[in-house]
């Protein structure tokens, strides 16, 4: 690289021209030679003798310029600067075609993009800013899992009318997981709530000498809600995050690669068989639920209030219609269905990390907890509205 006059002028040596001195009108600055990787050293310390001037487009020579690779073209970036050395390359007919190419794709590529300043927002503005980004998070989720859902649903429909597809064998051991195992906590902790709202119905209407609405209350509490409510929470804290580390741990191991690569679809091998498990496996525990939570308000009835068994059970068949069953137990196999459809989801989404698996099981159980209390209480109002 030279600094050399117009034709005009006395050629002036490489280097001549002074650092930190302005192009003037008869001052060229001359690149010759070949630019690449080898002389990269040498090249680089003579760039950071000039870099520090402003050089125009029109008084920068070409004309003797070698060989070019990427390593030479981002030298020429920093003495002439991303926009000069573009706009000379774009102007230049001496240049061949490829350099021309290489120099304007590298002086893109390294173009620097000015950084907005950030700008301070008022809490009103930073409010509405966090709630637009949260509403388009929910969004994308929810957009994410109808998709999901709609992919399950066609697989489903594809291999119900073709029997050698069936995954019996994955199936009943999602089944044992995922219910034959729940049994005991979904008894026991549907027990101590019943056991909990019938005192607390005792308590209450005992202000109003009608504690013998206390049955009523534990019935129509359990039959409608909290046999299933109280049982798709427990699942899914239980199984939807299982479903999750599950897949999630499988793609951490590449093993989704290896069934996509047997030609295996990945919703069809893991996730049919799991999803018709829990809408199997809730219905059971709903009605295991509702049965623990009467007789768990029953006992109360009967050790603080008198009322015996048989009029416990009495009352409930005098004062509770069926539709009230039928209610509680229409809900189970969406929450089901629900539930697994996003273990499954989150499971697919994980990374290829440990810490991927743990983030994505806790936002499984997350959102299988906020749908289910979501769709619950859509369908409380539905339910209000018919008068059923």
């Amino acid at each position: 690289m030279s600094a050399s006059p117009p034709e005009n002028q006395n050629n002036s040596q490489p280097g001549t021209l002074q650092p930190g001195r302005p192009a003037g009108q008869n001052d060229t600055l001359a690149i010759r030679g070949d630019w690449t990787l080898a002389d990269y050293q040498t090249l680089k310390k003579q760039v950071k003798d000039y870099s520090d001037q402003q050089w125009e487009t029109e008084y920068i020579d070409l004309k003797e310029l070698g060989r070019i690779d990427t390593a030479g073209a981002s030298l020429l970036v920093t003495l002439l600067g991303s926009e000069t050395l573009s706009t000379l390359a774009k102007q230049n007919n001496n240049l061949p075609q490829e350099q021309s190419a290489l120099l304007q794709a590298v002086a893109d590529a390294m173009q620097e993009k000015p950084t907005p300043e950030p700008k301070g927002l008022g809490p009103v503005a930073q409010f509405l800013t966090e709630t637009g980004q949260t509403m388009e998070a929910i969004w994308h989720l929810l957009y994410l899992l109808a998709g999901f859902v709609g992919q399950i649903l066609a697989t489903l429909f594809t291999i119900l009318p073709r029997p050698s597809r069936w995954r019996v064998t994955p199936f009943v051991a999602a089944v044992q997981s995922t219910g034959l195992n729940a049994l005991p906590i979904v008894a026991l902790l549907t027990f101590l709530v019943g056991a909990v709202v019938a005192f607390l119905g005792a308590t209450v209407l005992s202000d109003f000498g009608a504690t013998i609405y206390t049955v009523n209350l534990v019935a129509f509490s359990f039959l409608r809600e909290f046999g299933v409510l109280l049982a798709a929470i427990l699942l899914a804290g239980r199984t939807a995050s299982a479903f999750t580390a599950q897949i999630g741990a499988m793609k951490v191991n590449e093993e989704l690669d290896a069934i996509r690569t047997l030609g295996l679809d990945p919703v069809e091998l893991l996730v049919i068989p799991r999803v018709l498990a829990m809408m199997v496996s809730l219905p059971i525990l709903t009605f295991v639920g509702m049965l623990a939570g009467l007789i768990g308000g029953a006992m109360v009835c009967a050790i603080a209030l008198d009322i015996s068994l048989a009029q416990f059970m009495a009352i409930v068949e005098r004062d509770i219609a069926l539709k009230h069953f039928l209610v509680g137990m229409s809900k189970a196999p969406i929450f089901a269905f629900l539930i697994a459809a996003v273990g499954c989801l989150e499971g697919f989404k994980v990374g290829g990390s440990a810490q991927s698996v743990g983030v994505h099981t806790t936002s499984s159980v997350v959102q299988s907890i906020f749908m289910v209390i979501l769709i619950d209480a859509v369908a409380a109002l539905f339910f209000m509205e018919m008068g059923w």
